[in-house]
């Protein structure tokens, strides 16, 4: 049985409308969750019920079969009312579209696909923070492994009811490792510690799941891969959720840049049609790079070995974000365009920032910063690391 409660939408114009009426409706309560810092439960429930957590999940499977392009449509719309909402939302669907991805090519994903279309499961993501290198530690037992960590962001941990993370296992025996698995929430010490108390992003939840002397069962370990290295599964991950999350991004900026022409009026003024033209083409350079991430996933369809995807998929998710700079000169003193702007700013947390690396031949190549945390399980005055990615296009 799904909780999908409506006639599933077919077209991604159907996908948009639904988003929008809903949409509409979480609008209200939008600024107070923001001005509180505290995420909407009952927006989570209202995504549930609508099925909008499991509207990526194939129609076999008890979901609503949306395309990957069609859940960005959903999420750009779903920004334009309630930024925090859309973004944690992303997070979760980039998640299940890497099982997409996976049962797109013969790999078995019904149990994922069971715990988000039949049981209304939402699924957070460590990614950002995990990165390459992973933190904490690992202990190999009996019948699987004892962990412990801290991870921060972590958007969406108090409505969640899976954690899609990973661990640094340095005494591996092959060497430094990561171990990805899937913890749930129930999982006897799992916590969340209230961190998140930010600028941007404010109702998302987004505070540390504190691990302790968790036990994860070797079932529920999906890779073991070398630490600090690129690996393969990246280009799946990437590609997966790159496009979402922008898409939730862009959204933003289009109410954003909504209402700085609203705010202008039919003003003249030679600065004013200055800034409007930097705007209105950092928003346009926004939409097209994210429609180009679209193209290249291929609706999850593409291969995981081909580095030069994921180098693209970085690039211009830079690109997109740089549409902040511009939409920031129309502040004034409106709140709903300095809420957009704290949102926007906020997108540097969610992935590596890229940047061009001059020893490698400027545009050549793009050189991902890995900004490790200090943890209290890990060594103080750990230097960040760069990782090559592969040919910037």
């Amino acid at each position: 049985m799904t909780l999908m409660s409506i006639t599933t939408p077919t077209t991604t114009a159907d996908w948009t409308e639904h988003a929008s009426s809903i949409g509409a409706d979480l609008r209200a309560e939008a600024a107070s969750c923001d001005a509180r810092g505290e995420i909407s439960r009952p927006a989570f429930e209202r995504l549930r019920a609508e099925g909008l957590t499991s509207a990526l999940v194939p129609v076999e499977f008890g979901g609503g079969g949306a395309s990957h392009s069609d859940m960005g449509a959903i999420l750009r719309t779903l920004a334009r009312f309630d930024p925090a909402v859309a973004v944690t939302l992303s997070m979760h669907s980039h998640l299940v579209a890497f099982q997409v991805w996976r049962h797109n090519h013969g790999q078995d994903a019904s149990k994922i696909f069971g715990k988000v279309a039949d049981e209304g499961a939402i699924l957070v993501s460590t990614g950002a923070s995990d990165w390459v290198g992973s933190n904490g530690t690992v202990e190999k037992v009996d019948g699987g492994y004892r962990v412990n960590a801290r991870k921060t962001p972590a958007s969406g941990c108090e409505v969640g009811q899976i954690a899609i993370t990973s661990f640094r296992w340095d005494a591996a025996p092959d060497g430094p490792s990561v171990i990805h698995c899937a913890v749930p929430f129930a999982s006897e010490g799992v916590s969340i510690d209230q961190t998140w108390d930010t600028m941007g992003l404010r109702a998302t939840g987004s505070h540390t799941i504190v691990f302790d002397n968790v036990f994860v069962p070797d079932a529920a370990v999906s890779l073991v891969r070398p630490a600090d290295v690129w690996h393969p599964v990246w280009n799946i991950v990437m590609n997966a959720a790159m496009p979402l999350i922008s898409s939730a991004y862009v959204g933003i900026a289009d109410a954003a840049v909504d209402e700085a022409m609203r705010l202008i009026g039919g003003r003249a003024d030679q600065h004013i049609v200055q800034l409007v033209g930097e705007m209105t083409n950092a928003h346009l350079t926004a939409q097209d790079v994210v429609a180009a991430m679209f193209v290249d996933s291929d609706n999850l369809q593409y291969p995981n070995t081909d580095d030069s995807i994921s180098s693209r998929t970085l690039a211009r998710k830079s690109v997109a974000a740089d549409v902040r700079a511009p939409i920031m000169q129309f502040i004034m003193r409106q709140r709903r365009v300095q809420q957009d702007v704290r949102e926007v700013e906020a997108r540097r947390m969610q992935a590596p920032q890229p940047r061009l690396d001059p020893e490698a031949g400027g545009n050549e190549r793009v050189v991902l910063l890995v900004r490790e945390r200090i943890e209290p399980d890990r060594a103080q005055g750990v230097r960040p690391r760069e990782h090559r990615v592969g040919a910037h296009p």
